[in-house]
């Protein structure tokens, strides 16, 4: 007699939302909270970037610190998670990860789920010399946080030429690619950045309500930034 194998769960709607989240705001936030309403995501997971190619000029906090303000701010969400998708094997941060590798890395953990990944605006202006980037439109869908103003043409534009398909948009919001959708998240516009938050605490001022309280009281009794 055969017996009773679990049910099958069935396909889900999960985002990668990557940075370095140095620290992470309430901007951060607020995108996530949109993209989850807008395309009613069942998780969306924080994956702090180790050592992003990109910035490799400035010093990073390190990744215990970040990843821990993450988990903080996530601890309010039931659908947002703390991903250690990218953490240092070795507990620094020199290692590098890339995007197209965390993708695949969700993709076999996921195989049946619908992925999307979740990036600002002028960060998926330089796509084209991210690593492997035509095999990274083509694994997954993208919503990108634009900032009021910001034309699709830009986005349009940013992509290799071909992988664009002809006729007409699925909607004014969307780019349709030969295997996937680039979607504009307009719906948050927030001039909230951790750049701001790093220069606000290097000078001694307030953060108070650019980051969750929770957030806040890390960086503090860690005297990070300072």
């Amino acid at each position: 007699m055969k017996g009773h194998g679990k049910k099958a769960r069935a396909p889900q709607s999960i985002a990668i939302f990557g940075g370095t989240f140095d620290p992470i705001h309430s901007g951060h936030l607020a995108v996530a909270e949109a993209a989850e309403r807008r395309f009613r995501l069942d998780a969306i997971y924080f994956v702090p970037s180790s050592r992003p190619p990109h910035k490799k000029e400035r010093e990073l906090a390190r990744f215990a610190h970040r990843y821990a303000m993450v988990a903080l701010a996530c601890a309010g969400h039931s659908r947002f998670l703390a991903s250690l998708a990218e953490a240092p094997s070795e507990g620094h941060g020199s290692q590098v990860f890339f995007s197209i590798d965390t993708v695949r890395r969700f993709r076999s953990e996921h195989p049946r789920d619908h992925i999307y990944f979740i990036l600002g605006a002028d960060s998926f202006l330089e796509i084209a010399i991210w690593k492997s980037c035509e095999a990274l439109l083509d694994s997954c869908d993208f919503i990108i946080a634009s900032r009021p103003g910001f034309r699709m043409d830009a986005l349009r534009q940013a992509i290799p030429p071909g992988m664009v398909e002809s006729g007409a948009a699925r909607d004014a919001d969307a780019i349709a690619l030969r295997k996937s959708t680039v979607h504009r998240l307009t719906a948050v516009a927030s001039e909230v950045s951790s750049t701001k938050i790093r220069a606000r605490r290097k000078r001694g001022a307030l953060i108070h309500g650019l980051v969750p309280a929770s957030v806040e009281d890390y960086i503090v009794k860690q005297a990070l930034y300072r």
